[in-house]
């Protein structure tokens, strides 16, 4: 069962939480995931929302980079949610720290992906600590970019569906910094 340890109404009248538990069984419109730029869902998130949600996920993640080529920061792809409780999964590519440029990278990837999520009218969407797992970003810093893009995002949307915004950590590894970011 997911917790919410902390939530706030930003000035535009999102919703914005912090949520201890398992993204894969999150009861949101869509869920982000931490993806390659090939989606090969190998690892980490990406490895346990496949498990959960089934091939489908994958073969449509093949589709897509078929049609498409290399999923981009700032362009993240879509699939449909498989067997998960979301309707769509957003795979976002986070950066690899050391890669150059990580900061903006990861902004792009948070507002990215709230920008799939309005394309696709959703109310509710829930994302991890993008890149801080395997690809070795620090959870401090993210925490503030992706704090910081989130409502960059809502502040300049003219429109957007979305009413809640869920950053959903599994580990009290990753809970504590984002926790301290947000103090």
């Amino acid at each position: 069962m997911n917790t919410i340890l902390i939530q706030r109404t930003l000035l535009t009248g999102q919703s914005l939480q912090i949520v201890q538990g398992d993204i894969t069984v999150d009861e949101v419109d869509a869920i982000v995931n931490a993806a390659n730029e090939y989606l090969q869902h190998g690892g980490g998130v990406a490895w346990a929302i496949l498990r959960r949600g089934g091939d489908v996920i994958q073969e449509e993640s093949d589709k897509w980079v078929k049609k498409h080529g290399p999923v981009l920061h700032a362009q993240p792809a879509w699939t449909s949610g498989g067997d998960l409780p979301a309707k769509y999964i957003i795979h976002a590519v986070g950066p690899v720290w050391g890669d150059g440029d990580e900061d903006a990278k990861l902004a792009d990837a948070v507002t990215g992906s709230l920008r799939v999520a309005d394309e696709l009218k959703c109310e509710s969407i829930s994302m991890p600590a993008i890149s801080t797992g395997i690809f070795g970003f620090p959870k401090e810093r993210a925490a503030g970019i992706i704090f910081s893009s989130i409502e960059k995002y809502f502040s300049e949307a003219q429109t957007s569906t979305l009413k809640t915004v869920r950053i959903l950590l599994f580990d009290d590894a990753t809970i504590q910094p984002f926790l301290k970011v947000w103090g």
